[in-house]
């Protein structure tokens, strides 16, 4: 028999999102009669954009037609998507964004779990806690962070506490690290990071010589002036950081799966020898050589996200989700809750009860309220004692799961 890669078997038992489900289709089956109402995974609820659609129906019938067949595309995504993203999503901003520095790809967390195999396995990380799982378990699988101790926390990992006392916005590390993983509008606590904290991070990494992955799926949420929605906004982030980033929720592609990468060329890291090798030149090679690139029809419907009715639609489209999110929010903070987040992204941060840990108030919403969340815990060590919940479902579902929660604390 062939060995193993060892380093699966130093992952946590179960994948949050699994066990959730696991828990939550117990509980189903124990109680066929139940309507479970889930505002756990940050899946959509609202139907596709009609630009998108009709872009769809468009790049079908064309696949239908020999004459504008298209097979295998670029690796690296479509030119006439990529100008869009970086006409839009960036030179609408004044941020200067290159084609060949954008990346399209089947989806944002693709990207988030493959980054790291461009970097060597020795680099030390520097994670969030709490975290969205992915950054964390592609790294486990890497062989970057040894077992985890009771606690859940991996001695290879260098954590970074975001608690309600720092405001959820991590102090830099403490000792030196080569990978930092920054998420903002952060999934799960739904903080904001302001454009000074952001230019200390960018500044720090200059000065330590790290590269910082920046996850900035859900920047379309932002609604506060002074939060920057990327990365390279602040000045001397394009020497030392990578920004990810999703149609999945800005305009409910998490059925379509698309999102895209930006790779600077100024970013740059190391051989053993202390040589530069540019990381956009090595994430080209890494992404020609996994992947065959996003379906043709997907990509034409993104570029539709960017037409003037697609951009009136993917707004209602956040702002309906918002609108929930302000439900949420005002709802439980009006049955004696603490919640956090809900301004500039679609995640609430509950603290739990006194009490109760956050797989026991998820086990309580689930029984009680027929209510599915995710426990804080199951992002992080820090995470215990917090609960997120998304403002992804319908209004009805929304409303409902509210009602039922505050009537059963």
């Amino acid at each position: 028999m062939p060995r193993i890669n060892e380093h699966y078997l130093n992952l946590q038992a179960s994948y949050l999102f699994a066990e959730v489900k696991r828990r939550t289709q117990a509980f189903r089956e124990a109680h066929p009669d139940a309507r479970v109402i889930s505002l756990g995974i940050g899946d959509v609820t609202r139907p596709l954009p009609p630009a998108v659609v009709h872009a769809l129906e468009e790049a079908a019938r064309e696949q239908g037609r020999a004459e504008t067949l298209k097979g295998y595309g670029p690796y690296v995504g479509y030119d006439f998507l990529r100008a869009e993203i970086a006409a839009h999503d960036f030179g609408s901003r004044g941020v200067d964004v290159a084609v060949d520095e954008i990346f399209v790809s089947d989806g944002g967390k693709s990207d988030s779990a493959n980054l790291q195999e461009i970097f060597a396995t020795d680099c030390v990380v520097a994670l969030m806690d709490p975290v969205y799982p992915v950054y964390a378990d592609s790294n486990v699988i890497a062989g970057r962070s040894g077992r985890a101790d009771a606690s859940g926390r991996y001695a290879g990992f260098t954590y970074l506490p975001c608690t309600a006392e720092n405001d959820f916005l991590p102090a830099l590390p403490d000792r030196r690290v080569d990978l930092i993983y920054l998420c903002y509008p952060n999934n799960p606590t739904g903080a904001v990071m302001t454009r000074e904290a952001l230019q200390r991070w960018v500044d720090y990494a200059r000065a330590h010589e790290a590269t910082i992955l920046y996850d900035a799926a859900y920047e379309a949420y932002i609604r506060d002036a002074d939060v920057p929605h990327s990365i390279y906004e602040i000045a001397g982030a394009r020497e030392v950081a990578i920004e990810c980033r999703s149609f999945s929720k800005s305009a409910g592609f998490t059925g379509l799966r698309l999102a895209y990468t930006v790779v600077p060329r100024e970013a740059h890291g190391r051989t053993a020898r202390g040589e530069p090798v540019s990381l956009n030149t090595l994430w080209l090679r890494r992404t020609s050589t996994k992947s065959n690139g996003a379906p043709y029809i997907v990509q034409k419907a993104a570029a539709a996200v960017y037409t003037p009715d697609g951009l009136k639609q993917v707004r209602t489209l956040i702002d309906y989700y918002m609108e929930n999110a302000a439900i949420i929010r005002d709802g439980l903070m009006a049955a004696g809750l603490t919640v956090y987040g809900g301004h500039n992204a679609p995640y609430l941060w509950v603290r739990t009860p006194a009490g109760l840990s956050s797989w026991e108030f998820f086990d309580k919403l689930l029984t009680d309220a027929h209510v599915v969340g995710m426990p804080g815990s199951g992002f992080g060590p820090s995470g215990e004692g917090y609960f997120r919940l998304t403002a992804f479902g319908s209004r009805e579902q929304t409303e409902e799961a509210v009602a039922r929660i505050s009537a059963r604390l």
